[in-house]
């Protein structure tokens, strides 16, 4: 589906087998993209919007093969200013690929979409580098420091099975991190409730609370020691721990929540800015380290259409794979 032209026009929309199904409402509002949500339901109230020449509901369902008749509507400066700059095309390495979803490999510092001051992000160039595309939609999300796996939906259905399975809990994300001091092996279960906050100058953090926090939201990370590894030489003396390479294997998935829940347990993910052990970052950008220790490597989940187990993986990025060695070369 086409979104809305930036001059006021109407349109005429045939809705396809994998548009059916949908509310009226949520059809329009990812259509007419920049419209407020309050003129949309207005339209759709004052009966501008028709379907098949007939009145229709925000919650009716539509069905393939429906015409949906769509009167002019203006589009926000922002998005106009929008469309007129779009994302530059970019490829990603793509782990997996078929008709309803493909997996890439997403790099460190590259936001997963636009928003919060990044103009774009991995959706956006995705989309300009395949312009063929019907649909590209991001199953979930990744934070822009996080390396590694991310699904994006080819096809409607395959986004709602994908998002069913995330939200039930059915698929099992495991990541690698390296973090700070050595961690206790027989610390396996990490069942600690999360809080989301502001900072006063507006920019979120989320937080370790207890259990009967009212606003406290269950989060669960496995983890599992693969060694510990070295520091650099020139910080043994003020690091004698050293570090540890863990695999963590998240059961829910909250913001920031590997990150939270590895740094309240006193060993911070090395480069992570947000939650990290700030010296310690800085010491080991200053010999190569310049990104957070965090890989989205394994992910297990059924396809969407034939609903068979699969195991995808993403290879640790170069940059990393030189901290992982026992022996640590530095």
């Amino acid at each position: 589906m086409s979104a809305a032209p930036s001059t006021p026009a109407v349109q005429f929309v045939t809705v396809d087998e994998e548009t059916a199904g949908q509310r009226l409402d949520n059809f329009l509002i990812r259509t007419l993209k920049g419209v407020p949500k309050t003129h949309i339901y207005r339209i759709i109230r004052s009966g501008e919007v028709r379907r098949n020449k007939g009145r229709v509901s925000a919650d009716d369902r539509l069905q393939a093969g429906d015409v949906l008749r769509l009167p002019p509507v203006r589009i926000s400066e922002r998005v106009a200013e929008k469309a007129s700059h779009p994302a530059p095309a970019r490829q990603f390495p793509v782990v997996f690929e078929d008709e309803a979803f493909l997996a890439i490999d997403k790099p460190a510092g590259v936001a997963v979409h636009g928003g919060s001051g990044v103009s774009f992000g991995v959706i956006e160039q995705l989309r300009q580098a395949r312009p063929e595309a019907r649909l590209l939609e991001l199953v979930h999300r990744l934070d822009r420091e996080t390396s590694g796996l991310l699904l994006v939906a080819k096809k409607r259905s395959a986004l709602k099975a994908l998002q069913d399975q995330f939200r039930e809990r059915e698929t099992g994300k495991t990541y690698v991190t390296l973090v700070k001091g050595l961690w206790p092996g027989n610390r396996k279960v990490l069942d600690q409730p999360l809080h989301k906050y502001l900072l006063p100058d507006g920019e979120r953090r989320v937080k370790v609370v207890p259990a009967d926090h009212p606003d406290g939201m269950r989060s669960v990370s496995l983890v599992r020691v693969l060694h510990p590894v070295p520091v650099p030489a020139v910080l043994a003396l003020a690091y004698p721990e050293g570090l540890t390479l863990l695999e963590v294997t998240i059961k829910t998935g909250r913001t920031h929540q590997i990150r939270v829940h590895l740094a309240s347990a006193g060993h911070p993910i090395v480069g992570d800015d947000k939650y990290g052990d700030f010296e310690l970052n800085r010491q080991l950008a200053r010999l190569g380290l310049k990104r957070m220790f965090l890989h989205a490597w394994r992910l297990r989940i059924k396809h969407p259409v034939t609903g068979v187990e699969m195991e995808l993986q993403a290879q640790l990025p170069v940059e990393l794979q030189e901290w992982t060695h026992e022996g640590n070369k530095h």
